[in-house]
């Protein structure tokens, strides 16, 4: 599955989540043991509201902190919606993989970039899911092709201080399984 198509299954995995949202679930606990689920809810938010402009060649400088704080308001799931229609767009705008984006990682080329927002979509996905006691199965295709893309890269996705090392899974564990391993999570 080409990268554009990756990242539009993984949008869909997360907007699927956040729409099963309860009410009482914003300030669940999740995965990430320092987010309760509207944190991270709005850590995508503020993803999506950077994507834009990032695939348009601004800096880190240029965006600034003009998305520092809480980003979700008085109405999260529209927030979710606004946010990531725009950024779909902007990955989707013609030629936008074709350039470079300015991260904290320096200059990334905008395909490596699509291909980090898609796995964490996904995995944030499967955090969200935990975190409200929803369906935690996510696309199949998807997560064979991530799982191809990063499961080779796992010491580099470790040390780069945004995952956990991996986690040990057994040897019969599923593709989704040793996904989340590669990427620090305990499925059991």
């Amino acid at each position: 599955m080409d990268p554009l198509e990756q990242h539009a299954r993984a949008l869909e995995e997360f907007d699927q989540r956040v729409r099963l949202i309860d009410d009482d679930q914003w300030h669940a606990p999740t995965p990430c043991t320092e987010w309760d689920v509207r944190t991270l809810v709005d850590h995508l938010v503020n993803e999506q509201l950077w994507a834009p402009l990032l695939l348009n060649g601004a800096t880190l400088e240029e965006v600034g902190d003009r998305f520092d704080g809480d980003q979700l308001g008085s109405d999260p799931l529209t927030t979710w919606e606004s946010t990531s229609g725009i950024a779909r767009d902007a990955f989707t705008r013609p030629g936008a993989l074709d350039g470079v984006v300015h991260t904290s990682m320096g200059e990334t080329p905008a395909l490596e970039y699509t291909r980090q927002m898609t796995i964490d979509l996904a995995i944030h996905a499967w955090d969200l899911a935990r975190g409200i006691g929803a369906n935690e199965a996510l696309d199949e295709e998807l997560v064979e092709d991530l799982y191809e893309l990063w499961a080779p890269r796992a010491d580099l996705l470790a040390s780069s201080g945004v995952f956990d090392p991996p986690v040990a899974v057994p040897a019969d564990a599923d593709t989704q399984a040793r996904l989340l391993g590669v990427l620090g999570r305990d499925s059991t």
